[in-house]
């Protein structure tokens, strides 16, 4: 063979061997998730592998939920597996956590606002410490599956251990009435946050959706209390309800970063549950977290929809606040009308992607680190794709279709939120582990 044609079929086969370089070099690159401004699209299948691979690297936490109020009707048991279309399946239960890759769950001991009056003090407290000892029964009742966590390092270590973790919290700080002391009391119960209000002012604070006064006063003298209170004994303080002013109020009196445990941004969807862009980068200057709310209504604003809209109307009409009645039998019916009006007048649902678009909204807006996820389940959270919490790793998905790294995805499922955590502790002078 002649040089010149050797050289010739050298530069082929190069050449060859480049195309087959490039070849694998764009098979592997599909294999990868888009990037947040376009890119090669991969199969679901591909996603949710890579997802449940992550989770099993880290700790996912939802920092809110009100499962805990189901544990007290008796015959609801959270160790089996309830069908997530049934009537009163709820949206969490231990085999449904398993399946969503969710490791760790904040059970809220929700408290609606009654009379501000020592016997609506007294009703409060009981009422809170009953939700308390029904979590703890729970996990008590199914030791082998889930352990009670007062710290990120207990959540850790029950990951190792291949059990779920269950953290306390307390919604609405009227379970507190007048009595500061009942802030150290609660956290050695293991309550490790307090959301300070509900859908109603109360004694520490204005409420972000009750304007029967036109003012929004903030954060009261008692309030002030409240906070330092909390941050002497290490207690998480939880913006989410609380009003603008009152916001922005805690974080002036606060010597500790705080969270809005279940909230989402109002730039996103105009509610005033949701937090503003100036709140929003107030809270992460002060090294906080927002955890995004899956409540449809704080993700998306719904198309118009009279009908559903008039059954709505009448059924305020007839129950007003439902929220704050009670009477256990009286809120099943309610919810169970509830429910009627759902099924006959759908609402428009926001979905995954209109959730993860919250996410987006705050990571350009202050950076990564200050955002996490707070479902409120069985408080009204669900949306299209994440209705209950066996979808839950549909979110790590999405998060990877759009290009997330692991690195972001675990500071979003978790590593924020225990920062601050962590921080609320070194403040307190408690023991913190890096």
């Amino acid at each position: 063979m002649r040089p010149k044609e050797r050289m010739t079929m050298h530069i082929r086969k190069s050449q060859k061997i480049k195309f087959m370089w490039l070849a694998a070099g764009i098979f592997w690159f599909s294999l990868l998730p888009a990037c947040r401004r376009g890119g090669v699209e991969v199969s679901p299948q591909d996603l949710e592998f890579r997802a449940r691979e992550i989770h099993k690297k880290m700790v996912t936490v939802d920092t809110h939920c009100d499962t805990a109020m189901m544990l007290l009707g008796g015959n609801w048991n959270p160790a089996d597996r309830h069908d997530p279309e049934a009537p009163g399946s709820g949206k969490i239960d231990l085999p449904r956590m398993k399946e969503g890759g969710l490791d760790a769950e904040f059970f809220a001991a929700f408290v609606s606002q009654g009379p501000r009056t020592e016997e609506g003090y007294a009703r409060a407290r009981k009422r809170t410490e009953e939700l308390i000892r029904a979590v703890k029964k729970m996990v008590a009742d199914n030791s082998s599956v889930i352990g009670l966590a007062l710290s990120p390092e207990d959540a850790y270590s029950l990951k190792k251990q291949g059990r779920l973790a269950a953290f306390l919290g307390i919604e609405n700080g009227y379970a507190i009435g007048r009595d500061l002391g009942l802030v150290k009391y609660f956290y050695d119960l293991g309550v490790r946050y307090i959301t300070l209000c509900h859908s109603a002012d109360n004694d520490i604070c204005d409420s972000s959706t009750d304007r029967a006064e036109p003012e929004d006063k903030g954060l009261s003298d008692f309030g002030r209390q409240v906070v330092r209170e909390c941050n002497r004994v290490g207690m998480i303080v939880d913006v989410s309800h609380a009003s603008d002013r009152s916001f922005f109020d805690v974080l002036q009196e606060s010597q500790a970063p705080v969270i809005a445990s279940h909230s989402c941004a109002r730039a996103v969807c105009d509610h005033p549950r949701n937090l503003t862009d100036d709140m929003i980068r107030a809270l992460a200057a002060r090294g906080g977290v927002v955890q995004i709310c899956f409540l449809s209504a704080y993700v998306k604003k719904p198309r118009p929809n009279p009908e559903r809209d008039k059954a709505l109307t009448e059924f305020r009409a007839r129950y007003g606040n439902w929220r704050n009645i009670q009477d256990e039998e009286q809120r099943r019916k309610i919810m169970e009308e509830m429910q009627e009006i759902n099924r006959r007048y759908p609402a428009d649902q926001a979905t995954v992607q209109d959730l993860v678009d919250h996410i987006d909204h705050v990571v350009k807006l202050v950076g990564v680190d200050y955002v996490g996820l707070g479902t409120d389940f069985d408080g009204g959270g669900g949306v299209i794709g994440c209705n209950d919490v066996s979808q839950m790793i549909n979110v790590t998905v999405e998060l990877l279709r759009r290009g997330y790294s692991q690195k972001d995805i675990e500071k979003i499922w978790g590593k924020n939120f225990f920062r601050v955590f962590n921080e609320v502790r070194k403040v307190a002078g408690k023991s913190a582990r890096p």
